[in-house]
C-alpha cells in the first residue's frame, strides 16, 4: 500500500492513491472501531477525502479517556490482539503517557515512511549512526533505529546514559552521525570537557546530528553554534507525532524547512487551532496540523489533532525534487502561552534569546499560576564564562516586546543553573499542574 519514493511522486497520483485507500479504510473502521463510530454518532463518513471535515475531530483526551475505559489499547483498537507485533508507549511529556500497538505491516509502514525523512538529510550506506533516545518503551528508541536502518546506513543502538562510553564508543568505532534530542549535544560537551582533556566535540569528525523529539532547530543561532562547535551538518530528521507516525517529516540537504514525507499514506489538514475550523491547505497557511491514517490495522486515527501548529512554506516540488510538502513548526498549542492576547510559543523566544551572545541559549518559561498572564516570565541562561553587561536583562525583555509583540519579566541565571537533559527538554514549566 505504500509507493515507492513517494516523497518524490506525482501529487496527483499521490491524491488518487489516497483516495483509493481512503474508501477502504472507512469500511474498516466502521466495522472495527468502536471509538470512531461513537465520535461520529448519526453522522456517515463521506466517501470522498473531499468532504473529511465533515467529521468531528478526535483529540489526546479522547484517546486517553478511552484507553482508561478499555486498557490496555483503548477500543481504537481495530485488529484482533493477536496481530500486534510489537508495544510501545509515548514519552507522556504533556499528560499521561499512552499504549500504542503496532502490527507487522504498521511497523514495516513506519520504518520505511521514517527511512525517507532520515534518508533526505544524506544518510545512508558508508555511514555509523549512533541513536542516543530511550530504547525502553518509547517509540522514538526501537522504532527510529528501524527508520535509519531502513536508509541503508550502520546502526550503533547506543540509548540513553554512559555518556562517557558513549564519546569513547563514537572514537572507537569511527561514528559519522549521531541521532539525539537537540539538547543531548550540550550533555556531550559537559562530559567532554569534564572528562576528556585536550578533546574538543569536533574532534570526533561527525558529519550529520540527526535531531527530534524537541523545538529549537528553527532558530538559526541555535544550528550556528551546533554546527560550529561540532562540525557537523545539523538536520531536523525526526518529526513526528507517536500517535500517528515516529516519524514523518524531516529536512533534506537543500531544504531547512520539513518535508511532509507520508502522502501516501497520511491525510494531512489545517485547522484554526482555537476554533477548530478547516484552512486551507495552502502554501502561507498556518494552524493546527490534523492528520488521518489511510492505511492502518491496529490503531487507526480519523481527524486526530496533532497539537502542533504549522506554517506550511511550500507546496511544489522543491529544489531536492521531492514533491512532498515543506512546512514549519511553529509550536505546540499545549505550549501556547496567550499574554495579553497575545500568542507565543517557546521557539519564538528562543529565537530572540539566540541573538544574544552573552546567553547560552537554555531557557525556560515558568508559570506561576494559571492565566491570564500580563507577562512571560523568562528564566534566561549566561553564556560559560560570561559576565552580564548591565542592563542585559532589560534589553532582552525589550526584544521580546519589539519581535513578539508582548511584555517579559526576564531573570538571568548562571551558566548550567538549567538541567540538561538526555530525553526531552520541558520548555514551558506550569506551576499550577504537576
Amino acid at each position: 500500500m505504500l509507493v515507492d519514493r513517494a516523497d518524490f511522486a506525482d501529487l496527483d497520483v499521490l491524491a488518487r492513491h489516497r483516495q483509493r485507500l481512503w474508501e477502504r479504510q472507512r469500511d474498516y473502521l466502521l466495522l472495527r472501531s468502536p471509538l470512531h463510530r461513537r465520535a461520529w454518532g448519526q453522522r456517515k463518513p463521506p466517501s470522498s477525502l473531499e468532504g473529511l471535515a465533515e467529521l468531528p475531530l478526535l483529540d489526546k483526551e479522547m484517546l486517553r479517556v478511552s484507553q482508561r475505559e478499555h486498557p490496555p489499547f483503548g477500543d481504537y483498537l481495530a485488529a484482533e490482539p493477536e496481530t500486534i507485533r510489537r508495544i510501545h508507549r509515548t514519552s507522556g511529556t504533556t499528560g499521561t503517557a499512552m499504549n500504542l500497538a503496532l502490527s507487522a505491516e504498521d511497523a514495516r509502514a513506519t520504518a520505511i515512511v521514517g527511512g525517507r525523512a532520515q534518508a533526505a538529510t544524506g544518510l545512508g550506506p558508508g555511514h555509523r549512526v549512533v541513536h542516543c533516545l530511550n530504547y525502553r518503551l518509547w517509540m522514538g528508541g526501537y522504532s527510529d533505529h528501524a527508520t535509519l536502518e531502513a536508509t541503508g546506513a550502520a546502526v550503533i543502538p547506543f540509548g540513553v546514559g554512559e555518556t562517557a562510553l558513549l564519546i569513547r564508543t563514537m572514537q572507537e568505532l569511527g561514528v559519522t552521525a549521531i541521532s539525539c534530542t537537540p539538547s543531548y549535544p550540550a550533555v556531550l560537551e559537559r562530559v567532554i570537557e569534564e572528562q576528556f582533556p585536550g578533546l574538543q566535540p569536533r574532534d570526533l569528525a561527525l558529519k550529520l546530528g540527526l535531531f527530534g523529539g524537541e523545538a529549537g532547530l528553527d532558530d538559526p543561532a541555535f544550528r550556528r553554534r551546533l554546527e560550529g562547535t561540532w562540525g557537523f551538518a545539523v538536520r531536523n530528521a525526526n518529526y513526528g507525532v507517536s500517535d500517528v507516525f515516529c516519524n514523518f517529516a524531516g529536512q533534506s540537504e537543500q531544504d531547512n524547512d520539513l518535508h511532509f514525507m507520508a502522502l501516501d499514506l497520511l491525510h494531512p489538514e489545517l485547522i484554526d487551532p482555537a476554533s477548530g475550523d478547516p484552512l486551507p491547505w495552502r502554501e502561507g497557511s498556518e494552524g493546527e496540523l490534523v492528520l488521518t491514517h489511510l492505511r492502518r490495522d491496529c490503531q487507526p486515527l480519523v481527524r486526530f489533532r496533532s497539537g502542533d501548529v504549522i506554517l506550511l512554506t511550500g507546496t511544489g516540488r522543491a529544489a531536492c525534487g521531492r514533491s512532498a510538502p515543506r512546512f514549519r513548526v511553529v509550536g505546540r498549542s499545549d505550549d501556547m502561552v496567550v499574554v495579553r492576547g497575545i500568542n507565543a510559543f517557546p521557539t519564538q523566544v528562543a529565537a530572540v534569546l539566540g541573538r544574544f551572545a552573552e546567553l547560552s541559549g537554555e531557557y525556560r518559561i515558568v508559570l506561576p499560576g494559571p492565566p491570564p498572564y500580563d507577562l512571560l516570565p523568562v528564566e534566561a541562561e549566561l553564556a560559560n564564562g560570561g559576565t552580564p553587561s548591565a542592563g542585559l536583562a532589560a534589553a532582552v525583555a525589550a526584544r521580546i516586546k519589539r519581535d513578539l509583540g508582548i511584555g517579559a519579566r526576564v531573570t538571568l541565571l548562571p551558566f548550567r543553573a538549567l538541567p540538561r537533559c538526555e530525553g526531552k527538554t520541558r520548555r514551558v514549566i506550569r506551576e499550577d499542574r504537576p
